[in-house]
């Protein structure tokens, strides 16, 4: 007996509208989470532009009755913002590239590499991922201290107030070497043999094939630690105290002090500290997603 396709009606009482109830009920979940999420944000970019009364009004309007655009000029003025945005990309380049470079080597050397150990290494690695960074703050704090009783005989560095203090705690991490390892080990094993039999040692073959092939991996670490340096706060409110050396985000809680109950000028000047990140988002988000889904990473 032949099998024939069955092909329902299209009016068919009962059995077509329920994939479509599921897809509207997914879609209207989305549309409400994403409204959560981005209402602070849009809160914070319409009350940039009010005055002084109507943001401070409860409760807040929708939107403000007439656009007061000063409020942007009228913030940066009472602040180095300039300095600031400067610290902040200086710090947080130097830490990205420096971290891409130590995630690099070892990841290939975990990943392309034999040696004795290297199983038992890699999973002390990952177990560092589960220590809070709040828990290596006063060793980090002790070791950069210019004091000498702080220090109780250790070799202090006396970094406090400068741009290694911010840069130098930062240059290695376990989960940028654990994503990039899980990418390389993705790589045929049949271009490593192919190199070598060409005469190219690792250094080559990581420089001219691996890193090559691992640019959405290497542009998502980039991110993620790009991310996290730009909004440092603890570590640099604490081995920091003149704005020569300060981020956006302590220069932020600062002018938080100093503008006191002007929200309007608050909200301007977190709109310009937050902004550079979102255009980052937008520009990268492709190559973010692609390196997240190709080393297996899921959630």
């Amino acid at each position: 007996m032949s099998e024939r396709a069955v092909t329902i009606p299209r009016g068919f009482p009962g059995l077509a509208p329920r994939p479509r109830v599921r897809t509207i009920a997914k879609h209207a979940v989305l549309i409400l989470v994403a409204g959560v999420v981005a209402y602070p944000f849009y809160f914070m970019v319409t009350s940039s532009f009010k005055d002084i009364l109507e943001a401070t009004r409860t409760p807040p309007t929708i939107f403000p009755s007439e656009l007061h655009p000063e409020n942007y000029t009228d913030a940066w003025s009472r602040a180095p913002w300039g300095r600031y945005f400067v610290n902040t990309i200086f710090v947080s380049v130097s830490v990205t590239i420096l971290e891409l470079a130590t995630a690099c080597l070892a990841a290939y050397a975990f990943a392309r590499m034999r040696f004795r150990g290297k199983n038992l290494l890699f999973t002390i690695f990952l177990a560092t991922l589960m220590i809070p960074g709040e828990a290596t703050l006063i060793p980090r704090y002790v070791l950069m201290s210019p004091s000498r009783v702080a220090c109780a005989g250790l070799p202090c560095l006396g970094w406090f107030d400068s741009y290694q203090v911010q840069i130098v705690p930062f240059i290695a991490s376990a989960f940028s070497i654990f994503l990039m390892r899980q990418f390389f080990l993705s790589i045929p094993s049949e271009l490593s043999d192919a190199a070598r039999m060409d005469g190219a040692g690792h250094l080559r073959f990581l420089w001219s094939i691996v890193l090559p092939l691992s640019v959405p991996a290497l542009i998502t670490a980039g991110l993620i630690t790009f991310l996290g340096s730009w909004n440092a706060f603890q570590w640099p409110l604490i081995v920091t105290s003149k704005p020569d050396f300060r981020p956006v985000q302590v220069g932020l809680s600062a002018f938080r002090q100093e503008a006191g109950s002007s929200y309007h000028l608050l909200m301007a000047a977190s709109t310009f500290v937050v902004a550079p990140i979102v255009l980052l988002f937008l520009v990268a988000q492709r190559y973010l997603v692609q390196g997240i889904a190709r080393t297996g990473i899921r959630g």
